[in-house]
Formats: C-alpha cells, sequence, structure tokens
C-alpha cells in the first residue's frame, strides 16, 4: 500500500510539475514574442486565458507608447528643420542690410536709420529662434523642480504687465487688470512669472488690433484664479484639444513672425502641475480664454 501510494505521489507530481514547466514555457515564449513582435496577439491555451489577456493589453499599451514617442519625436525634428531654415531669414536680412550700410558711404541718415532698424528687428527676431532651440533642449533633458519663495503676486503681476507695454503699443493694445491688493502667495517666482509672461506674449501675438486683453487675478474657496482673456480668432476644437502639447504650433505657418516653437503653452502647463494647480484654455465667439487654478491654503499664503 505504501509502494502504491508513494508511486501514486510520483506520478502526480511528475504530471503537476511538467503541467507547470508547460505553462512557465508557454508564458516564456509569449513574453518573448510580446517583445520580439507586439503586432501579432499573445495566444496561450484555455488555461491561461487571463495571462493572454494581460499581454494583450500590455501589447496594445507598448504599441501606443511607442507610437506616441514616434510622433513626438517627429514633430520634434520636423520642428528643429522649420527652425533652422527660419534662422536663414533673418541672418540674410541682417547680413544684407550691414553690408548695404558698410559699401553705401554717401547713405543719407534718414536710410541709415531705416537700414539700422530693419537690422535690429531681424537679429532680436534671429535671437528668439536661438531662444527657442535652447528651450526645447531644456525641456527634453531636464526635469523642473521649484524652488519655493513667499511673493506679492499682485506687484509681480503688475510688474510683468509693465513689462509688456511696448508690445501692446505695437498692435495697440489695452489692457485690463482686476487683483487683490498685495496678495500674497508661496510658489516659484521665476517660473510662475514664466506661465504669466508665456499667456500674455500669446493673448498679444493672436489678439485682434485696438482690442482690450483682459487679466484677472482672484481667490475663492481655496484657489486661486489666474485668467487671461483676449479678443483673437476661434481656436477650433481639434486644435483647442492639443494646445498644450510639447511643439504644437497654433500657427502652423513658418513665415509667421509670432510662430514659436510650440512650447511655452507646454512648459506652463507642467510648472502649474507642479504647483499642485490646474490650466485650462477656452475659446468661442472670437474670444479666448486661458485660465489657471492653484491650490491656496493656508499653507501657501
Amino acid at each position: 500500500m505504501i509502494l502504491y501510494l508513494l508511486i501514486g505521489a510520483l506520478i502526480f507530481g511528475y504530471r503537476y510539475l511538467s503541467k507547470s514547466c508547460a505553462y512557465l514555457d508557454e508564458l516564456l515564449t509569449a513574453s518573448d514574442s510580446l517583445w520580439k513582435n507586439q503586432e501579432e496577439p499573445v495566444v496561450m491555451s484555455d488555461d491561461l486565458r487571463e495571462a493572454s489577456l494581460h499581454m494583450n493589453e500590455v501589447r496594445l499599451d507598448i504599441i501606443e507608447s511607442r507610437k506616441a514617442a514616434n510622433e513626438a519625436e517627429q514633430r520634434k525634428n520636423d520642428l528643429v528643420v522649420y527652425l533652422a531654415h527660419d534662422l536663414k531669414t533673418p541672418l540674410t536680412s541682417v547680413i544684407g542690410y550691414l553690408t548695404l550700410l558698410h559699401d553705401e558711404r554717401e547713405i543719407s541718415p534718414a536710410l541709415q536709420e531705416k537700414y539700422l532698424g530693419v537690422a535690429l528687428e531681424k537679429a532680436e527676431r534671429l535671437e528668439d529662434l536661438i531662444n527657442e532651440f535652447f528651450d526645447i533642449t531644456r525641456f527634453n533633458l531636464t526635469h523642473l523642480t521649484l524652488d519655493l519663495s513667499r511673493i506679492n503676486l499682485t506687484r509681480m503681476l503688475e510688474q510683468t504687465l509693465y513689462e509688456f507695454a511696448p508690445m501692446f503699443a505695437e498692435k495697440n493694445l489695452e489692457y485690463s487688470f482686476h487683483a487683490p491688493q498685495n496678495l500674497e502667495f508661496l510658489c516659484d517666482p521665476d517660473k510662475l512669472q514664466r506661465v504669466f509672461d508665456n499667456l500674455l506674449r500669446n493673448a498679444v501675438n493672436y489678439s485682434f488690433s485696438d482690442t482690450v486683453i483682459d487679466v484677472r487675478l482672484s481667490v475663492d474657496m481655496g484657489v486661486l484664479t489666474f485668467t487671461v482673456e483676449n479678443e483673437g480668432r476661434t481656436i477650433p476644437p481639434e486644435k483647442l484639444e492639443r494646445i498644450f502639447e510639447q511643439f504644437f504650433r497654433l500657427d502652423s505657418s513658418r513665415g509667421s513672425g509670432s510662430g514659436g516653437a510650440g512650447l511655452g503653452l507646454a512648459i506652463a502647463k507642467e510648472i502649474v502641475e507642479l504647483h499642485g494647480g490646474q490650466i485650462f484654455a477656452e475659446s468661442h465667439d472670437n474670444r479666448v480664454i486661458f485660465r489657471v487654478d492653484l491650490p491656496y491654503s493656508s499653507g501657501n499664503r
């Protein structure tokens, strides 16, 4: 009897071990095929149906991740090509007008001033494009971190709006500003300043001339809200959904002076989220509104 029991146990153990090894071998084979060829679905025996379903979900996630990565890389490569092409235009103008100034000895003072003005304008555009190259590098190779300090947010916004006066004047724009007096806030001033700068710059670039940009700062129910609203062409829903993506340019025209690297709003979104907040965009009836919500509790006042 003991011998029969021993033989039975050995047979049962062998079958169990063989089946387990078969399952393990099947899992290893499926895992190997999962990484080598994501296009083919993983197929396993009925006993491993749950594992098969899970592996196919992983396979689909891998395909989507690779697709997104490839699309982002392609957008970046296209953008670098566009920027490299765009660098030639202002550089050619700078060299051309400076050459005229150098070669034309009898040029009138009025014409000298005109040529110098154009050369300076193109040189500033060239500087903007070079800065965009640096933004691309920083955004892709570094992770943003916060350096917190308590500041007077109202005054910082007033100073930012004052610095935008030349840009407002260029398009004959005005602004209205509504905010609590001396609102203090714990944040990273330099990075939050960049958010405000990007949103205001975007409003100026895409505003109709002779209009008013409305800037508001308020606190309600533990939420600090900053909004920028301008009159400009309504942004289509399909573009509005992508407006915070890296390298997405609202104006895809390479010849547009307002066309940036497509990083300003993406970086603004990351900075806002690092502060624990959210950023939103909406557009209708020839109005564009950006809203930033930040947590405002006793701990960050």
